[in-house]
């Protein structure tokens, strides 16, 4: 796996776990988390929400799913 595919996987990872973690959260609270521009985590985002990891409850605001995740490091 590139090292580039490598680091986007364990960002994504950790914006789940964050999302998970915290309940609901905002876009940009993800955006002061992270450090990242708020297209890049709404990229991540949108992986997660492909994947039923996320959903977005209403515009701006994600939570996390209660689809069974088995987290691997």
């Amino acid at each position: 796996m590139k090292p580039s595919t490598n680091r986007m996987l364990t960002r994504i990872k950790s914006v789940y776990m964050f999302i998970k973690d915290h309940g609901v959260v905002t876009t940009q609270d993800l955006v002061d988390e992270f450090g990242i521009t708020p297209r890049t985590i709404q990229r991540d985002l949108n992986v997660l929400a492909y994947n039923n990891l996320v959903e977005s409850p209403c515009r701006g605001k994600w939570t996390a799913t209660e689809k069974k995740v088995k987290l691997t490091s």
